[in-house]
């Protein structure tokens, strides 16, 4: 009689990885909590829309409100901006039982945190519920646009996912050539 190998943190029958989703939730929460820090410090410090330089033409600082997407497109459906961050958020939070992987739970982590950061702009700043503006104020001058930390982290968690499904790492931390193994192994024990 065969026995069904143990299930790994890496195979997708292991239990809830916790120490993923402990990453997601204080990687989401420190986004968050530096987003709004800094947006804070740079509406008490900044003037709108006049440029401070840090590093010449490379960085610097410029207050904006952004009531559209990034380079402030669509910035007349500012609400359907809000609606899909909501979306994004819940979605993320309903996968992140899936993360046994602390590559993935970086990308989730940062995504929430970014998404949150953005989506409390529009819930709760002027000019009202629903269809407040982003606070912008990190510009980069030779790329032509002004952003914010939450903007940061979600570039950062663009760059981490890109880097795992070139690696090929499924959301438990696994490879293809093991996701095969697990699989055939499965078939053999009878698992659909």
């Amino acid at each position: 009689m065969a026995t069904e190998p143990a299930p790994t943190e890496a195979s997708p029958r292991g239990g809830v990885r916790v120490g993923a989703i402990l990453l997601v939730v204080l990687l989401a929460l420190g986004v968050v909590l530096v987003d709004q820090g800094t947006k804070a410090l740079a509406l008490a410090f900044l003037r709108e829309n006049v440029p401070v330089p840090v590093l010449g033409p490379v960085a610097g600082f410029q207050l904006e409100r952004n009531a559209g997407a990034a380079y402030s497109l669509g910035a007349g459906y500012t609400w359907i901006f809000a609606i899909v961050a909501a979306a994004v958020a819940v979605l993320i939070v309903v996968y992140t039982r899936r993360i046994r992987s602390l590559g993935w739970a970086a990308v989730f982590g940062l995504l929430l945190g970014g998404t949150l950061g953005n989506l409390g702009d529009r819930l709760f700043r002027e000019p009202g519920f629903g269809v407040g503006h982003v606070v912008d104020f990190i510009s980069i001058p030779w790329l032509g646009f002004v952003c914010n930390a939450a903007d940061v982290a979600i570039t950062a968690a663009v760059v981490v996912l890109v880097v795992l499904v070139v690696l090929g790492r499924g959301l438990d931390g696994s490879r293809p050539a093991e996701r095969s193994k697990a699989a055939a192994a499965g078939h053999e024990h009878g698992e659909p």
